[in-house]
């Protein structure tokens, strides 16, 4: 892993009655294989104590497909010999590519005082905001995950929590191939559009819009 940046530091009372450092880390992977991240994002949430901090992987992935633990194989790729890999997040299935960026969170959810449901929130707003900033007009959409933008899914999202940490996270599409997704039903929606930034005039690349997605996240979740 490359060298980790921190934000600023606050100290916090933890629900136990010990101080743990507020700050969270956010560790820069570039092109990271998908098995060995999803492994290693396990390893950190069982092993990571009442005083760890919270961790955000921000990377990029060869091309595979994901399934979530609701995965149904009628929304399975029907052509093409990109790998399929099952994972223990919530939702369906998604693909993951070279010019995609995502940011992994690994968050005690417990020790912020977040639900799932509030740290889902947080995600999608975090991409809006960053995508604001840009002026890409983007949004939610009830009882599907993820944020749009003219009703095409420029950004999924799944976590799964362990011992009230979460991890998995949020990809957000900013200059990729796109045609993997013919292949499938994006988040189990036979049809469902997709798109990113490039083809809304957003000159920055993924690890740009990896870092400012990173950074905005972090400001919210220390906000709380």
């Amino acid at each position: 892993m490359q060298l980790a940046e921190r934000s600023a530091s606050a100290l916090i009372p933890a629900r136990a009655g010990i101080q743990v450092d507020k700050a969270t880390i956010i560790r820069r992977l570039g092109l990271a294989e998908y098995a060995s991240t999803y492994q290693a994002m396990r390893r950190f949430t069982d092993s990571r104590g009442t005083k760890t901090p919270d961790e955000l992987w921000v990377l990029e992935h060869p091309p595979v497909y994901t399934v979530g633990i609701a995965g149904q194989v009628e929304h399975f790729p029907r052509s093409g010999d990109i790998p399929v890999e099952r994972v223990d997040r919530g939702g369906q299935i998604t693909y993951h590519g070279p010019g995609q960026a995502i940011v992994y969170t690994l968050v005690d959810l417990t020790r912020r005082g977040l639900a799932v449901r509030a740290m889902v929130a947080l995600l999608e707003q975090a991409v809006i905001e960053t995508l604001r900033r840009h002026d890409v007009m983007a949004e939610r959409k009830d009882r599907a995950p993820g944020v749009y933008v003219d009703s095409a899914k420029i950004a999924a999202l799944g976590l799964r929590v362990r011992h009230g940490c979460c991890y998995h996270g949020v990809a957000l599409n900013v200059d990729m191939d796109l045609a993997p997704y013919s292949a499938i039903d994006p988040c189990g929606y036979p049809g469902l559009a997709v798109t990113q930034t490039r083809a809304h005039g957003v000159l920055a690349d993924a690890t740009e819009m990896g870092d400012e997605l990173a950074c905005r996240i972090t400001r919210l979740i220390e906000d709380k």
